[in-house]
């Protein structure tokens, strides 16, 4: 029986876990951390045996294999010793990916992959396919593989997870951007973090579909570097595509083999330019996956955005608070600050990921009237825009930080969180910063 050791008792943890149990391994999960309690009621049920606030090295170096959750660098002292000891290291969507014959659509990138995934799960689930929801959102991809029968996946894959897989394929990969994010995981250097992002298109074949943002010009940089057998399909909004998906005057067109898809923006739900970039990918991934136009065409008119991303979270005193907690680096902020047309009050801060904010710089100088730093340590913040924005704040928690936004904000501003950073200094996740914004505006009487 093969030894099979999980790091990690989070979400990809405990489901690579009972998988392995399903398929008979010899399983063992080690967190260095507290596992919470919901996972640990789900290994306890399973049978398996787990260890927290700590890795014990003889029950982990004798692993034939390790499932290693994402969120644990390869600088961890216990990775180094896997690797010293050579013991393979596989992330869970190596390791599910083994054990169905299901098809995926992948959606990586920078920014925008939530919302894409989201919303090409939403066409196709709206469509009648027998389709799960999983990788870095919904349900882990490998408890939903040992518990459930799927005919297709929709997966969020972070570059994390896309540093683990080795044989795993894509039936339909989808980049959306390369742009500057977790380098204090690349050591710092670019080229890292987008090798890790190319290998979306990893063992693809001529029967497989990459679809990529054609205006991305580091994505175009790349491009010439891989042998591309799988049918390419670009979106954009500056060149008509003959296969790909573009703009032309207030339409954008999308075209797969010898189907042709058309919508007007004005009746997308969601906006921006990021969000015609998001709907453009998911509907030539669901046009991939073989989704009827029209049914499509409903769902993308219904399709209201997700949870933590340009969310409107109430108004106080006539100020409009937005939660865009889901911004965690540069790119997504410009694409924030791009889409506001009142004074802004802009919150930011967190655990810095080696941000360089120039490309800001314009929309701050034009849009922000003052900056609330919200994080442990806010220096380089604070720095970086120093004479570019009139009034900047220095706080260290939420409450401090919203109660100066409040005050420098009057009648027809808008209050915007959109971090740039992590959130790991002040709270447990993105997701925990947007719900504690949200939970002060609705106190404040927010509406």
């Amino acid at each position: 029986m093969s030894r099979l050791v999980v790091l990690g008792g989070g979400e990809s943890g405990y489901g690579s876990a009972i998988l392995a149990k399903a398929k008979g391994f010899d399983v063992f999960l080690s967190d260095s951390g507290r596992i919470a309690d919901k996972y640990k009621i789900k290994l306890e049920e399973w049978k398996i045996p787990f260890e927290e606030g700590g890795h014990t090295e003889t029950l982990i170096l004798n692993a034939d294999e390790v499932v290693k959750s994402p969120g644990i660098p390869e600088k961890a002292p216990i990775v180094k010793q896997l690797r010293a000891c050579g013991i393979p290291i596989i992330s869970e969507i190596e390791f599910a990916g083994r054990y169905t014959h299901a098809r995926t659509i992948c959606i990586t990138g920078s920014n925008g992959k939530t919302t894409t995934t989201t919303l090409a799960y939403r066409i196709l689930k709206d469509a009648g396919f027998n389709v799960a929801l999983g990788g870095n959102i919904g349900e882990s991809f490998a408890y939903s593989v040992a518990t459930g029968l799927y005919d297709w996946y929709v997966l969020e894959l972070s570059s994390f997870q896309l540093d683990g897989m080795y044989d795993f394929r894509a039936d339909v990969g989808v980049l959306m951007n390369i742009t500057p994010d977790h380098l204090d995981r690349y050591e710092y250097k670019m080229q890292n973090y987008v090798d890790s992002k190319m290998r979306i298109i990893r063992n693809q074949t001529e029967d497989d579909c990459f679809i990529y943002c054609g205006d991305d010009p580091v994505i175009g940089g790349e491009l010439g570097k891989y042998a591309m057998p799988m049918h390419r399909l670009p979106f954009s909004v500056k060149e008509e595509q003959q296969q790909g998906a573009y703009l032309k005057e207030d339409t954008f067109y999308a075209t797969v083999g010898d189907r042709v898809f058309s919508m007007p923006v004005s009746e997308l739900r969601i906006k921006g330019i990021h969000n015609l970039y998001d709907a453009m990918a998911a509907t030539m991934a669901a046009m991939a996956a073989g989704v009827e136009l029209e049914s499509m065409r409903q769902t993308l008119r219904s399709f209201a955005g997700v949870e933590h991303r340009l969310e409107p979270a109430g108004v106080i005193d006539g100020v409009e608070y937005i939660n865009d907690s889901k911004a965690t680096n540069v790119d997504s902020v410009w694409y924030a600050l791009e889409s506001m047309t009142k004074p802004v009050v802009w919150i930011a801060g967190g655990t810095d990921k080696g941000n360089d904010y120039g490309p800001l710089m314009d929309f701050a100088r034009q849009k922000v009237k003052a900056l609330v730093c919200m994080g442990v340590d806010n220096a380089k913040l604070k720095e970086s825009f120093k004479g570019a924005i009139p009034v900047i704040y220095d706080t260290n928690s939420l409450h401090d930080a919203l109660t100066a936004a409040r005050a420098a904000a009057t009648t027809g501003d808008v209050v915007l969180l959109s971090p740039a950073c992590a959130s790991f200094d002040l709270f447990k996740n993105y997701e925990d910063r947007g719900e504690q914004f949200k939970a002060w505006v609705k106190k404040q009487g927010g509406k």
